[in-house]
């Protein structure tokens, strides 16, 4: 494994070094409403989507970069 690498140079879009802190603040809200959702037959559970926009986090998608060979690096 120590010559592994990755296959396609695809890589996110950022300049943080993690999202982790936009993934727990989303999970928190979506739990939080759903929590507040009155439990009935006919409930629709909120979903990670309609409480952010993934967007606004630290990461804004990804990238192909195929002339960029560090982006294979793990």
């Amino acid at each position: 494994m120590s010559r592994s690498r990755k296959h396609l140079p695809i890589t996110g879009l950022t300049t943080a070094e993690s999202e982790k802190q936009d993934k727990r603040d989303c999970n928190r809200a979506t739990r939080r409403r759903n929590r507040s959702v009155s439990i009935n037959d006919d409930t629709v559970f909120v979903l990670e989507r309609e409480v952010r926009n993934t967007y606004c986090m630290a990461k804004d998608g990804k990238q192909y970069c195929p002339k960029h060979p560090e982006v294979k690096r793990k």
